[in-house]
């Protein structure tokens, strides 16, 4: 005899927001959008969202902090770069931009001497010049760091391009 299948139990909103909690920690925003593309209607969403805060399950402050956290392990990027993915996740601004200034310093141009080296390291020897100064800076700002320390790091290749010792 053929076993029966049971029928299959849709998730609630709640359920399904678990699952993908239990994934990975999610910016309430990015949470509301994957609940509002499987179908769930906007007040059940809402509520659930509400829910989950009260829980402590959802944290925008929290998520974030770790969030930083993790991008600045996986390398050296600046503040601008991760002001706009976090924008981009719908994280409030009075969230992100207090833990940007606390986590990361003040200066810069230590980290982003490191990636405008690393950088360098990868280029073709035939690249030199204007057009290379170009593609770093470029390069650098993709990274987000800030001007004040692309241009400090453009000046110092500028130096060593010109200076007989440097090696």
């Amino acid at each position: 005899m053929a076993k029966q299948r049971a029928p299959k139990v849709e998730p609630t909103c709640y359920g399904k927001a678990i699952d993908l909690l239990s994934r990975r920690g999610h910016f309430r925003r990015e949470l509301e959008t994957k609940l509002s593309r499987r179908g769930f209607e906007e007040e059940e969403v809402a509520a659930t969202l509400e829910r989950l805060r009260l829980e402590g399950l959802v944290d925008d402050a929290q998520t974030t902090r770790q969030w930083i956290e993790e991008r600045l392990r996986r390398g050296d990027v600046g503040q601008l770069r991760l002001a706009s993915e976090l924008d981009r996740r719908g994280v409030d601004r009075d969230i992100s931009r207090p833990l940007l200034t606390e986590l990361l310093p003040e200066d810069d141009s230590q980290a982003t001497q490191r990636v405008a080296e690393g950088w360098l390291r990868r280029q073709s020897p035939g690249r030199q010049g204007k057009a290379l100064e170009a593609a770093l800076a470029r390069h650098l700002e993709r990274r987000g760091f800030s001007r004040r320390a692309i241009f400090g790091v453009l000046r110092r290749l500028r130096e060593a391009a010109v200076d007989p010792h440097s090696s």
